[in-house]
């Protein structure tokens, strides 16, 4: 529910606060009053689009806030502002700047939003519906929407969907299968090449780090063989170590037997030089004896290093890729060999997610017609008491080609109007006439109302060319719709003004060279003198008023 409207510098409006209530809330006052300006600035916060023209004269920047109710119920408002990182808490602040340059800023609860994503939100928020209006029930994609949130079978909707994507799925993975199939057979002969070549050398992963370490070894086996003798010779030849390290302990050993084993590390200590000593050795003998001075050894590494590099290059992949390569390879070809029972099975699984489309997409369709009878017949009560007796309301549902066949099922939904018992039925939006329109779509969403996510519909003139019964009816249906909905109409009507359950008169006064709009909200005798004001005009007169009172309290 729209709660507050704050209005800074727009065309005639200098600085202006409004509080809104529930239910019907009529506006009024005379042509010219500004009216119009407040729609402009509540469209403003709703995503329309920012004209440097609204910047009141004399002005740099205008400013309109809003404020509205965060309902938790508003499953499309919150589902959009989490997509988005927003949150709404207990309510919504919207504020909208536009700069005499053209440049202007927005924030969702002082967080900063774009245009596109404050329209998105504004739709969840707020319905506006004028005599011209071509947005909302007039735009036929809509109407499929509309009748199944008025039918309400959550769970068909949900069927369906399911059934879609699987059908889609099944139909993505045979359309795959045959391309892959057919793919691979006009390059069969390659892939059994291919195949050949990578079976004849086996690659293996980390097989070419291998190759490359033991082929360094090779080419400098020369020089590591002299290191590791010269290594040796420098601890055997010449004084023998080993030999030094025994004759070392055997002396510690006997000055030990003077001082009670004293210096029992210290021959501790030359115990371990001499294992580790000895140790070494026999390993430098071990690996001198290791190294290999094959040089066809080195040649068959050398050449098999070149043949995985080569085909790694011809297939474009990493050499140590080249072993998931073949088992690609190998897999197409099995595709090939599988041929036309794989697709079979695809084709059967394909039929059945089909079936089961359109069993789905048949229920939905069914609960669709029987939505459509009600609604037309909801609607069709209505109708009369607008003086719209001879017009016919036909909610149409057709079914789709199949190439337009889509998650909601294979219905086009469109609503019709014949507004005399010889004309055809036609679409909403190009039948009706202005006025034979607005009370189309009032009668439309009074019966919508329960089913729609907004909590705020604005009407504009939409009792435009009508008076009397008419103009009593249309305004009780609109008071109606008010007992489900936050109601806002802009009414020149007496007889609309009277079914408001709040009162607010805009004004327009000049005071030297500055013409300033203005709102508030009327009290009981307030409200009397304006209903009285629009019956008689410029000159109330006592039997204006008491017509006022009469239709204030019928």
């Amino acid at each position: 529910m729209l709660r507050s409207l704050s209005i800074r510098n727009v065309v005639l409006i200098d600085r202006l606060d409004i509080d809104f209530r529930p239910q019907l809330s009529v506006l009024t006052g005379e042509t010219g009053a500004g009216k119009s300006i407040l729609l402009d600035s509540l469209g403003l916060v709703l995503g329309k689009r920012a004209e440097t023209s609204l910047i009141r004269q004399g002005e740099e920047k205008l400013s309109v806030t809003a404020v509205f109710d965060a309902e938790p119920d508003n499953r499309p408002l919150q589902e959009l502002l989490s997509e988005n990182e927003l949150d709404a808490g207990d309510e919504i602040m919207i504020k909208r700047v536009l700069n005499r340059d053209g440049k202007g800023k927005i924030f969702f609860n002082d967080q900063p939003v774009s245009a596109r994503l404050l329209k998105d939100i504004g739709r969840c928020l707020v319905e506006i519906h004028g005599q011209f209006d071509n947005q909302g029930l007039l735009n036929p994609a809509t109407h499929r929407e509309v009748l199944d949130a008025f039918g309400s079978y959550p769970q068909l909707s949900a069927a369906v969907k399911e059934a879609w994507e699987a059908y889609r799925a099944a139909a993505k993975a045979r359309r795959a299968a045959e391309a892959d199939i057919a793919k691979a057979r006009e390059e069969e002969d390659n892939l059994r090449h291919w195949v050949g070549e990578l079976e004849k050398i086996r690659p293996v992963k980390g097989e070419e780090a291998e190759l490359s370490a033991r082929r360094q070894e090779l080419m400098h086996a020369e020089k590591i063989i002299e290191s590791l003798n010269y290594a040796y010779g420098a601890v055997s030849q010449g004084a023998d170590v080993p030999a030094a390290l025994r004759q070392a302990q055997s002396a510690i050993d006997k000055a030990n037997r003077y001082v009670d084993g004293r210096y029992d590390e210290i021959y501790a200590a030359l115990d371990r030089a001499l294992i580790e000593v000895s140790d070494a050795m026999e390993r430098m003998e071990n690996a001198s004896a290791d190294i290999s001075l094959n040089a066809d050894e080195q040649e068959s590494i050398d050449s098999r290093l070149f043949a995985l590099k080569d085909l790694a290059r011809k297939h474009g992949v990493e050499v140590d890729d080249l072993e998931n390569t073949l088992a690609e390879f190998k897999r197409r070809l099995s595709a090939i060999e599988l041929g036309e029972d794989g697709i079979a099975v695809l084709r059967r699984e394909e039929q059945q997610k089909r079936q089961g489309y359109l069993e789905a997409a048949a229920n939905i369709s069914r609960a669709r017609a029987e939505a459509a009878q009600k609604l037309d017949g909801l609607i069709m009560k209505e109708l009369p008491p607008l003086k719209m007796e001879k017009a016919k309301f036909v909610t149409m549902i057709e079914r789709l080609d199949e190439t337009s066949w889509n998650e909601f099922g294979f219905d086009n939904v469109y609503f019709t109007v014949a507004t005399n018992p010889n004309s055809p039925q036609g679409p909403l939006g190009k039948i009706a006439s202005g006025g034979e329109l607005a009370r189309f779509m009032l009668a439309l969403k009074v019966n919508l109302a329960q089913s729609s996510n907004v909590c705020t519909m604005v009407f504009d003139e939409v009792d435009s060319g009508i008076g009397g019964a008419t103009a009593q009816a249309v305004g009780e249906r609109l008071a109606r719709l008010g007992q489900g909905v936050q109601v806002l109409v802009v009414t020149h009507s007496p007889q609309v003004a009277a079914c408001g359950s709040n009162h607010y008169k805009v004004e327009k006064s000049t005071s030297g060279n500055i013409t300033s709009t203005t709102i508030h909200e009327l009290d009981a005798k307030e409200r009397r003198e304006e209903i009285a004001r629009m019956l008689a005009g410029e000159v109330i007169t006592d039997e204006a008023r008491a017509a006022a009172e009469v239709l204030i309290g019928a």
